[in-house]
């Protein structure tokens, strides 16, 4: 099967500013995405998909050329994440390239491990939509909401289960996604509904949004670079 490598990086991030191309441990964050994606991809076939001209210039000084300039109406904080991705297949379709799944690999999962993409890759079969990366909900069985009198109460495990006994329950932790094209030329992401999960340690899982997960991402780099 021929997959293409996806990386969307617009430059409007607001709660850390330029974050795609930020220092993450001595390098743009946007650079260890790159380099999972070059350990299992040809570079015609890695597209980082950008607004910015700041990030084609960081992107390019790494040696990888981004084929395109993402349209502006497709870089806003409600652009759809399926056009982006429809809008990149156009472009490679019309350079005589076709591909039977796109692989969506976000730059905010800077700990996520070529090994584990590869996995999530040999899950996926035609006969589904999408494999999509997801780690333990830990907190399931604790989530509380308000009870009309204004009291808390559990809202999945209204009998205190212990969390040990608590059922499998997964969150998406936004650092793979194996989509189908065929299906997302016809549902678009939304309608796709044929999902089977690939589960990656907690610690993998970090999705940087804030400066807290900035911070705490930079920590376990550096707690991993002293071990070894």
């Amino acid at each position: 099967m021929n997959y293409l490598y996806i990386i969307p990086a617009r430059g409007g991030s607001k709660g850390i500013p330029k974050k795609n191309i930020q220092p993450l441990n001595g390098k743009p964050l946007i650079y260890y995405t790159i380099d999972v994606a070059r350990e299992l991809a040809d570079e015609d076939d890695i597209c980082v998909s950008t607004d910015d001209d700041a990030i084609i210039k960081v992107v390019e000084n790494y040696k990888l050329h981004v084929p395109f300039k993402r349209p502006a109406k497709l870089a806003t904080d409600t652009a759809d994440t399926g056009e982006v991705l429809l809008h990149a297949l156009n472009y490679y379709e019309t350079m005589g390239k076709k591909y039977d799944a796109v692989v969506l690999l976000q730059p905010t999962s800077p700990l996520r491990k070529a090994s584990q993409v590869s996995e999530a890759i040999k899950l996926f079969t035609p006969a589904i939509d999408m494999v999509v990366s997801v780690k333990n909900s830990h907190a399931a069985s604790v989530i509380c909401k308000e009870n009309a009198q204004g009291f808390l109460e559990r809202f999945l495990s209204k009998n205190g289960v212990r969390r040990q006994d608590f059922p499998n329950y997964y969150e998406y932790n936004g650092a793979i996604y194996v989509i189908n094209v065929a299906s997302l030329k016809k549902f678009n992401l939304g309608g796709l509904t044929k999902k089977i999960k690939y589960v990656m340690p907690d610690i993998d899982s970090i999705d940087i949004d804030t400066m807290l997960d900035w911070t705490l991402c930079e920590t376990i780099m550096n707690q991993y670079n002293s071990i070894v």
